[in-house]
């Protein structure tokens, strides 16, 4: 949920603003048990590693050298909650490749993540599998996730509902505020 994806940025989510309030109540109740992550794209065209090569030299305006740095910020409404929530920066989709997310939730009493957010087909998916992986309880907020394509977003969502059902669970943010203790 960073300006990347919100109206006017490179990569606008039209769904994003939608969500926001979602998200925004969601962790605004319990800032200090949340954690943002930050895509954080390559500095130049063409750097990365492999493929991320590729993908910059075609994304070429969403370096660091070539966008506004307020681009990887989080939304205003978001940013305000930093701190007691933490921001954890990132540079491919997956939050759990570089190690930093393990290292964080090494020796917490952590066994549930809920995941908002976008893109539902993107860094949704690479932070649910992750979390699988890991065998975290995996709670997505059905109301509060997006993607820049409704079509793969639907089928994401249904695909975690029919694949992955004993492993991940829906529910609204009503439903989750509700259920948190």
């Amino acid at each position: 949920m960073q300006q990347l994806f919100a109206p006017g940025g490179p990569w606008a989510v039209p769904w994003a603003q939608k969500v926001l309030p979602a998200i925004e109540e969601l962790a605004g109740r319990h800032a200090q048990r949340t954690l943002f992550t930050r895509f954080i794209p390559a500095a130049r065209p063409g750097e990365g590693p492999g493929m991320w090569a590729r993908y910059y030299r075609r994304w070429a305006e969403v370096t660091l050298a070539n966008m506004d740095p307020k681009f990887v910020e989080l939304m205003p409404p978001l940013r305000r909650l930093v701190p007691p929530a933490k921001v954890l920066d990132k540079h491919v989709y997956s939050p759990w490749t570089e190690g930093r997310l393990d290292a964080l939730l090494k020796d917490s009493e952590i066994d549930t993540l809920v995941v908002t957010g976008g893109e539902t087909d993107v860094c949704v998916l690479a932070t649910v599998l992750g979390a699988i992986d890991r065998g975290f309880r995996l709670v997505l907020v059905t109301d509060a996730l997006c993607s820049s394509s409704d079509k793969t977003h639907d089928a994401l969502m249904e695909l975690y509902h029919s694949r992955f059902s004993q492993q991940v669970e829906a529910a609204t943010v009503q439903q989750v505020l509700e259920g948190w203790h």
